[in-house]
């Protein structure tokens, strides 16, 4: 599987009684694929995934699984902070025929160097189908080093990195020591030419939620040469990048969605609505309008 491109953080839409909407669910997915998104990442942060229980996650797999219907590649979050779970998730996941794996490092836990390893060689070892490792250490509090990245990209099904550190030296750092077969992947809208620049072959984007043919032109148009249209774009958009954070993501990006239209609906709790600096947001969304 070659991950290169724009793979999307998908979020989750929900109906006014905060039960899974799939009519906007599957309305999103076509949106995607017609827009040139490269892969869709579902069950994530962006999507919500820590309030969905496990039977809607099982149902939001097959409804993705059968609406894609292998036109791009599906990429699903089954990481936890149990190595057990987290394999159960993984395997329960490959059967209801996801393409990959996003693996998040074990949150809250902090385990140590060998125990960052032995997590993901256990997750690895019980699958076939790829994974991506994820590193955010402002989530999570913690970080996989860059001599564990270096271990555990050897291991076969171990195809690549998420990396949201937001730390372009450690990107270079492990660019310098994978093999050209591992992908690195931005997990910062706002770094996706550096991160590029840096050895990366693509981003999983929350920006693309509402402006995938601009993500994908960026990655695509660095990977194809075109170093100047790809940094103009990352630049025009920075605004938008920056915004889609004012608050903890995704509540400005489910802001953002329902203020354009897409109706994706509410948040769950303990996520909440935006405050004043929706304002902000709105600014900088009607600047794009006419583009979408």
């Amino acid at each position: 599987m070659n991950f290169k491109g724009s793979f999307v953080a998908l979020v989750t839409p929900f109906n006014a009684d905060y039960s899974v909407n799939y009519a906007v669910l599957g309305e999103l997915i076509d949106f995607h694929i017609k827009n040139k998104t490269d892969g869709l990442v579902i069950l994530g942060t962006t999507a919500e995934a820590t309030t969905l229980n496990e039977t809607e996650k099982e149902e939001i797999i097959k409804f993705c699984v059968k609406r894609v219907n292998k036109r791009i590649p599906i990429i699903c979050g089954s990481g936890s902070n149990s190595t057990i779970i987290a394999i159960s998730n993984s395997e329960k996941y490959e059967r209801l025929g996801v393409d990959a794996l996003l693996v998040i490092t074990p949150y809250y836990n902090k385990t140590n160097e060998n125990g960052m390893l032995m997590h993901f060689e256990a997750i690895a070892k019980s699958v076939g189908i790829p994974i991506i490792m994820y590193n955010v250490p402002s989530r999570t509090g913690c970080s996989l080093s860059v001599k564990a990245i270096e271990e555990l990209s050897k291991i076969k099904n171990i195809r690549g990195i998420k990396e949201a550190s937001g730390n372009l030296s450690f990107v270079a750092q492990i660019s310098h020591l994978v093999s050209d077969d591992f992908a690195i992947l931005s997990g910062n809208d706002d770094q996706i030419v550096p991160v590029l620049s840096l050895g990366g072959s693509g981003v999983i984007s929350v920006w693309a939620n509402i402006m995938p043919n601009t993500v994908h032109e960026i990655v695509e148009s660095y990977l194809k040469g075109d170093v100047i249209k790809a940094r103009e774009l990352q630049i025009n958009y920075l605004d938008i990048c920056n915004n889609l954070f004012l608050e903890t993501n995704p509540i400005p990006l489910k802001e953002a969605m329902n203020y354009l239209g897409y109706n994706v609906g509410p948040l769950r709790l303990p996520l909440y609505e935006m405050g004043e600096s929706k304002k902000i947001l709105y600014k900088s969304l009607n600047r794009i309008k006419e583009v979408l």
